[in-house]
């Protein structure tokens, strides 16, 4: 789904755009690479498997996933994408997903964008929670959720199957400072 009002996001190193057809080959380059992929849930065989993921990201039906381009600032090339991979305008909720390249680990970049978009999925999208999970393995990831002021509600024993093994996935969210918290 594309969108006009892009979220409010200054880095030095990189800014978000539309994530476009064109970002694929280096979007699967980075997303196959060992040290990426034993901690994500991807399970791409090749490139056209990728293709197939903008069909949904090019709906206009408003449940259906919304992904961004992080790309550098100098070259405008692919480092990074971020987005809501499941969004219930019922709810109010989404789930936050983001992988990056690895050669740009470490800057403060996923910190950075993960702020701007979950500020951009309260304020744009009305949600009141936006959740995250992220595989027991993945510390990296587990970070940025805590830098961004994430809270963990326990692990998600078995919850998704990642390249034909059930696995482990620790579950984060964060409410929308605006409207509280709501005890029954």
């Amino acid at each position: 789904m594309h969108y006009i009002d892009l979220p409010t996001f200054t880095h030095e190193l990189v800014y978000l755009r539309p994530l476009s057809r064109a970002d694929a080959p280096a979007w699967y380059a980075y997303l196959t690479k060992p040290h990426v992929l034993n901690h994500t849930s991807w399970d791409l065989r090749s490139l056209d498997e990728l293709m197939q993921k903008f069909n949904a990201l090019e709906s206009s039906d408003s449940a259906s996933e919304i992904r961004l381009a992080i790309v550098l600032r100098d070259s405008d090339t692919l480092v990074g994408t971020i987005g809501f991979h499941s969004v219930s305008a019922l709810n109010k909720t989404a789930e936050i997903a983001y992988d990056l390249a690895p050669d740009i680990w470490g800057r403060g970049i996923a910190p950075s964008v993960c702020d701007a978009i979950v500020d951009w999925g309260f304020s744009h999208l009305g949600a009141v929670r936006i959740q995250a999970t992220a595989l027991e393995s993945n510390t990296r990831s587990v970070r940025v959720l805590e830098k961004c002021g994430f809270q963990c509600e326990g692990l998600l024993r078995n919850f998704r199957m990642v390249r034909g093994h059930p696995r482990n996935f620790w579950i984060y969210s964060r409410l929308n400072p605006r409207i509280g918290i709501v005890d029954t």
